[in-house]
């Protein structure tokens, strides 16, 4: 490495606590707007008569005018975006009217419908229009709060009389990241990597930050909720999401605008690594334990106004997700807070475990991200568990209670062993969904890599090479619900490639599913779509049977933006593995690329990595607070040089501060 490019990555991880992320070539791939007005970019179309429509993109106070009923026009704002639309009205008559429809996919572009965000099984009401009945006046018209449409590429506006309208000027106020006081785009992390193996060598930087954007469309005012019924026709985004103040992390930006904890297993850790403001997630987490039977124990799987229950795998989302949030926030006090909730919750599914070790799930408790053979000792569901077992004694330790740290931890080594006596397949080298079946779902195998279920290292191996046989070239169609891609679970697969030690598998398999995502022309080209079918059509078959309307399908979903936390965690290569970083590991798993940087930040400052592989010889710059300590292991065998001083071969112990680390391959 030459010396110019030494000095600037010295001075690049000089600082152990910073507010934002350095500046850099990987701002060019952010795709959050700098203000929170935004203009539509282009004309998509036009119908009927509409005169000087190009003075809608090109100046703020020139008119357009559409004359005759029906003439409409297209606008496109570029990306997803979501909030309450302004417009200026310049000339009018008294019969004059016009409504507004939004769609996030070009394919459901229409002058009277927008796409569905209000459907609910099995009225599948649908959304209609925002309709401005007259008379008109001249000056600004502004949507009312409550119709906010939450996420949207494309706005038509259609004139719905034969006198002439002329409108001007018209703008977006965004609406997410509500308490957000600095430009959207001011992220405390940022991740870079070429990858010449792909097609497009930003390929990854693009994922990587349109994974942070969609989870930003994801953060909403507590107060904007999707009706569940919406107006029939039309939506309204003004329910209650929980009992909180301030943002909440929902699933998605047009729908279902809820939370949903399943979710979060994945756009937690997005937001950590890329916008480290977790109160969002604090009061999500607030929400779902709020929900509790105070009977049971049991916990909904959604928030409010949905409120779904009967799951569960997702009340144990909600029980790893506030680990989770203590291990990037450090917050004891939240946890304390929620703390009998929470074992109540623990205990209730601990409740469910039978003699052969396993939790058995009943019927009434099997519903899930809408895979279909959740019931009996499945494997999903019980992977789950002992996350769960784990993640609470390591709480249960945090509070003081040795005891029940002690019993949760006993728990989980019971649950390991029968779930590997009960339900791992030797001949197929895979978990099977319960004893009874031969299928080998891609959901709990990749939970059981991540989590470390798995007993040898030969096991990840089995699982990640059995994880191919789902492959698609545009992703696994996963068979735990029929010709279905899910990112959601994608974003877990990801995951166990690279702890197998497959990174170029992992990256393979981001070139392809969610290459296909953000390129297809059915989409958004900046957030990330909630499922596709096996031929790359839009929809999520939600489950068996169901008559599913493809445009329901979300195009902004929090739960599909694992490339993010993966780019961050395995390829740059940094964990935290204590509350707020006090304990790290730095482990990149180079993939076949020849650098990548990136980081993020804690409340005790920066953890950054930058690594290059030159000739054989690997350099590794890492930067965390001063006060920390953590593990840096390398990928060879070799001697590792630490600051110019021999260390130790494969990995090696440092204290925090600032480190250059070599090594030859």
């Amino acid at each position: 490495m030459n010396l110019i490019l030494l000095l600037y990555s010295i001075a690049l991880f000089a600082v152990t606590s910073q507010a934002l992320a350095p500046p850099g070539p990987w701002d060019a791939f952010n795709y959050a707007p700098a203000s929170r007005t935004v203009r539509p970019l282009y004309i998509h179309g036009t119908f009927g008569t509409v005169t000087d429509a190009e003075k809608l993109v090109e100046s703020s106070s020139s008119s357009a005018t559409l004359s005759g009923n029906g003439s409409y026009v297209t606008l496109d704002f570029g990306k997803e975006v979501g909030g309450l639309i302004s417009l200026d009205i310049v000339n009018t008559t008294t019969t004059a009217t016009f409504s507004l429809s939004f769609t996030e996919s070009p394919v459901f572009i229409s002058p009277t419908e927008s796409d569905d965000s209000s459907k609910t099984v099995p009225t599948m009401n649908s959304d209609g229009v925002e309709a401005v009945p007259a008379p008109l006046t001249v000056g600004t018209f502004t949507m009312p709060p409550g119709l906010l449409r939450g996420g949207f590429r494309y706005l038509t506006i259609v004139s719905n009389a034969d006198d002439a309208l002329s409108i001007a000027n018209v703008r977006l106020n965004i609406t997410f990241e509500p308490e957000m006081t600095g430009s959207l785009r001011e992220y405390t992390g940022y991740f870079y990597a070429k990858d010449s193996a792909a097609e497009d060598v930003d390929l990854l930087n693009k994922l990587w930050y349109g994974g942070a954007y969609t989870v930003q469309t994801n953060i909403i005012g507590a107060n904007t909720a999707r009706q569940p019924a919406g107006l029939l026709p039309g939506w309204a985004n003004n329910a209650s999401g929980g009992p909180v103040t301030g943002p909440i992390l929902v699933d998605g930006a047009k729908r279902d605008r809820n939370v949903w904890p399943g979710d979060m297993g994945i756009s937690s850790h997005t937001r950590q690594v890329s916008v480290s403001d977790l109160y969002p997630l604090n009061n999500s987490l607030r929400v779902m334990l709020s929900t509790q039977n105070p009977m049971t124990g049991a916990l909904n799987y959604s928030g409010p106004p949905i409120n779904g229950q009967g799951s569960d795998t997702y009340i144990s989302w909600s029980l790893i997700g506030l680990y989770n949030y203590y291990l990037y926030s450090g917050d004891l006090s939240t946890v304390e807070y929620l703390w009998s909730n929470y074992t109540k919750a623990v205990a209730f599914l601990e409740s469910q475990v039978d003699t052969s070790g396993l939790m058995y799930v009943a019927e009434q408790w099997s519903n899930d991200w809408g895979r279909e053979g959740g019931t009996g000792h499945n494997s999903a569901a019980n992977a789950l568990l002992y996350q769960t077992l784990i993640t609470a004694a390591e709480l249960a330790s945090a509070v003081g209670d040795a005891n029940l740290a002690t019993a949760y931890s006993t728990n989980a080594t019971s649950v390991k062993a029968a779930f590997n006596k009960l339900l791992w397949d030797a001949t197929a080298g895979m978990y099977r969904d319960n004893e009874t079946t031969t299928m080998h779902p891609e959901d709990a195998n990749s939970y059981a890599v991540l989590y470390n279920l798995t007993q040898t290292p030969q096991q990840n191996t089995q699982i990640s090479d059995g994880l191919t046989n789902f492959w698609t070239p545009i992703g696994p169609v996963t068979p735990e619900l029929a010709d279905t891609i899910i990112p959601f679970i994608g974003g877990f697969e990801l995951q166990a490639h690279f702890i197998a030690g497959n990174g170029s598998r992992a990256l393979d398999l981001m070139r392809r599913e969610w290459g296909y995502i953000h390129y297809t022309n059915l989409s958004v080209h900046s957030t990330f779509l909630e499922g596709f079918t096996a031929n790359g059509s839009l929809g999520y078959r939600a489950a068996a049977g169901y008559n599913y309307d493809y445009s329901y399908t979300s195009h902004s979903h929090g739960w599909s933006t694992g490339p993010t936390p993966a780019l961050t965690f395995y390829v740059v290569g940094m964990q935290v593995t204590s509350p707020q970083g006090r304990t790290w590991r730095v482990a990149p798993v180079l993939s076949g690329l020849s650098a990548a940087e990136g980081g993020y930040e804690t409340n005790l400052g920066w953890f950054g990595v930058k690594w290059s592989l030159d000739d054989g010889t690997l350099t590794v710059f890492v930067s965390t607070p001063v006060g920390t300590s953590g593990t840096v292991i390398l990928p060879g065998s070799g001697v590792i040089r630490v600051d110019g001083k021999e260390s130790g071969n494969g990995s090696v112990s440092l204290s925090g501060g600032n480190h250059t680390l070599v090594q030859q391959l």
